[in-house]
């Protein structure tokens, strides 16, 4: 028996800019922005329901705050503002479906953006993160994009710390969660 959207659990946009990753507050309400302006690119209504797939199969009710025109000006280019958005949403959904929470922006080469810390032990670098948005595409576009973030993690398998890939799509809103151990 399926939730109807009132029984599923909330998630809000507004909780990137509040210090739930160690990054600056600046710098997590961009990434909701981001999201939210390619949200209402599509004319999602506030809130929506969020599809998880993948190792996760669940939903979400999204939430986020009204778009201004500045927001728009400031994520013209939607390229940008899909991948950055893409990794708003994964911060909030890693933080809501593991035992993670966002540590450090990774560097170029490890085949991966982020590494992951345990909440309870604070175990350093307990899983990585790789994120990818897709602004508008079919579940072929998204698995293809799924296989190509996993290939690409294989660089930094030898530090035997699970991975987590998370595709976004956000016409549908769909989310593929997909972990690597």
């Amino acid at each position: 028996m399926s939730k109807s959207n009132d029984e599923l659990p909330r998630l809000d946009l507004s909780r990137l800019g509040t210090g739930v990753t160690t990054f600056s507050r600046a710098h997590e309400r961009d990434k909701g922005e981001a999201c939210a302006v390619c949200l209402e690119h599509h004319e999602h209504p506030i809130p929506v329901q969020l599809t998880i797939d993948g190792s996760y199969n669940e939903k979400r009710m999204l939430s986020w705050f009204p778009v201004t025109e500045e927001m728009r000006r400031a994520w013209r280019d939607l390229t940008d503002a899909t991948e950055e958005g893409a990794c708003g949403l994964a911060f909030l959904l890693i933080l809501d479906l593991t035992e993670y929470t966002i540590l450090n922006r990774s560097w170029k080469g490890t085949g991966f953006d982020y590494w992951l810390d345990n909440k309870d032990t604070g175990l350093y670098a307990g899983a990585r993160l790789e994120v990818s948005g897709i602004l508008s595409g079919d579940n072929s576009k998204v698995n293809r994009r799924v296989n190509e973030k996993l290939n690409q993690t294989d660089v930094s398998d030898n530090i035997r710390i699970p991975a987590y890939v998370v595709v976004v799509e956000f016409s549908r809103p769909l989310v593929k969660v997909v972990l690597k151990q």
